[in-house]
């Protein structure tokens, strides 16, 4: 198998062409984005974040958070109708803005979804030692991390299909633990009794900063509702399954974060004492169970490695994705853009990021400590996410303004995404201002750094060898019927090379190539 993935572009072992058509249906791309929040990871993991800065008003910032990302997902949801495409936000800036700025949107995705994957391997070596070393099992955090990597990779390497097969289980089953849990917690009142103060702002103790602030971890608890974006080459009518698929696994695991992290602040109280205790605990629904519910205990230690596991398999998947795509059309080196053709999976990507982030987890995780791993890196890549949301909602406006008049709609292509754009400024303001404390307080930095550095590569290529940017977001899903529904000229599955039918685009059609702005 190995030697078959490390085959050379011209070898038989790997084609260049499409991923594998169909495979997913709705509940696919909603399992796919679903799964990637997360559900108990997030609970388990961000609420003691947000409530070290947000106080008792922690579900308030989860709720917050959800409408938030609700907003920012209508610009996403209207692109993907137009563009379904395993590049996703890449794609949409491309046709939306410009190839410049797109090459911009590939780099930050990959620090956005590439971080995410060491984040969660960091994150399951440390949850899982530490349950294994209550019961005198000791192996070392970085054994348990490898081994989950390589797991990540087979389930990538063998098929999408199997990982949402695998997702699927994994989801089911945490949700279910998380909800019990909290029902008990709920039905015995918690720690003072049930009371509407959580949905209240004021109960932040470092007001509207400490809302901002904590929306960071809350905007990270749905990092990941995209995912399904990146499956439109592989889901059964992506245009109007992506965008269903988007919503809806919002609105679900929306509905549980508010539900579970309400509990979670009962279950503590909502005083300065509980507050205090939630906040310094690194695995507070754990002592929920112990406290409310002690039956519960290896069940809510399974679900919460299952949770890890899921989370690292479909970011995985995503990641893989934007590196196919970018690779098809020339942005990284081509061996990024071929599919294994047995498997029909993009095996060179998945080998790539695989080992890019088991060398991430191992060096940032012995540097920092494995749970701070997962933290640091969970608010670099929430910085990395936000300005390719924005960067989306701009794409989608000016897309349908100048490229789709007759399907533009004001509430939908402005004041949607505008008020979207607004919403994500929040977490960005609270984490430069009142400036936080070491090594958060230079994150936001080291992200726009980062980001103009690529700007300036962009800007360098684009006078140099203008076509290689002018390919970018020219792959699109879907036979020649959706493109000419798109209103564009037919685009090949191949990887476009200048002067071939994939390269061209139609005059007639501004849309049907990004401009290299």
């Amino acid at each position: 198998m190995s030697q078959d993935l490390a085959a050379a572009p011209g070898d038989p072992t790997t084609q260049s062409g499409s991923l594998k058509r169909g495979a997913l249906g709705l509940s696919g791309a909603v399992i796919m984005s679903a799964a990637l929040m997360g559900p108990a990871v997030s609970v388990y993991f961000n609420p003691q974040l947000v409530a070290a800065q947000a106080g008792a008003a922690t579900p308030f910032v989860f709720a917050l958070s959800m409408v938030a990302s609700l907003i920012v997902a209508n610009g996403i949801m209207q692109m993907a109708r137009e563009l379904p495409s395993a590049g996703a936000f890449y794609t949409y800036v491309a046709r939306g803005i410009g190839a410049r700025t797109a090459f911009v949107t590939g780099g930050l995705m990959f620090v956005a979804y590439a971080l995410l994957v060491p984040a969660e391997l960091a994150l399951i070596g440390s949850y899982t030692h530490d349950l294994l070393a209550q019961h005198g099992v000791q192996i070392p955090w970085v054994i348990i991390s490898l081994v989950a990597g390589a797991l990540m990779t087979l389930l990538a390497v063998r098929g999408i299909s199997g990982s949402i097969r695998v997702a699927l289980v994994m989801f089911s089953c945490e949700v279910a633990v998380i909800l019990v849990i909290s029902v008990i917690v709920l039905a015995k009142g918690g720690a003072h009794g049930l009371t509407a103060a959580p949905f209240n702002p004021s109960e932040s103790p470092k007001g509207l900063s400490g809302i901002a602030l904590g929306m960071v971890y809350g905007v990270l608890s749905f990092v990941g509702f995209e995912a399904a974006a990146t499956l439109g080459e592989e889901t059964r009518d992506p245009k109007r399954n992506v965008p269903r698929g988007l919503v809806y696994s919002l609105l679900l695991v929306g509905a549980i974060y508010v539900f579970c992290t309400y509990a979670e602040t009962i279950g503590f109280g909502t005083d300065s004492t509980g507050i205090g205790k939630l906040a310094a605990d690194a695995a507070p629904f754990t002592t929920l169970g112990q406290t409310y519910a002690p039956w519960m205990n290896l069940l809510i230690s399974l679900a919460g490695i299952s949770s890890i596991f899921a989370v690292t398999v479909n970011s995985n998947n995503g990641i893989v994705r934007i590196l196919f795509a970018m690779g098809r059309e020339g942005m990284l080196p081509r061996r990024f853009g071929t599919v294994h053709p047995r498997l029909g999976t993009p095996a060179f990507a998945v080998l790539a990021q695989s080992g890019f982030a088991l060398v991430v987890t191992v060096i940032v995780g012995f540097w920092v400590g494995p749970f701070n791993a997962y933290a640091y890196l969970g608010a670099v890549l929430t910085f990395g996410i936000i300005p390719v949301y924005w960067l989306t909602n701009i794409a989608c406006m000016r897309f349908f303004r100048k490229y789709r008049p007759d399907q533009f709609n004001v509430l939908r292509h402005v004041v949607l995404p505008v008020l979207g754009i607004l919403l994500m400024v929040i977490p960005i303001y609270g984490s430069v201002w009142p400036v936080p404390a070491a090594p958060y307080n230079w994150f936001p930095y080291a992200v726009l750094a980062y980001a103009i550095v690529m700007a300036l590569i962009a800007t360098v290529l684009g006078r140099r060898r203008p076509e290689f940017l002018a390919r970018a977001g020219g792959v699109l899903a879907g036979v020649e019927s959706d493109a000419e529904a798109a209103g564009m000229d037919e685009v090949s599955d191949t990887v476009a090379v200048p002067g071939s039918r994939a390269d061209a685009a139609d005059p007639a059609d501004p849309a049907a190539a990004p401009e290299p702005a």
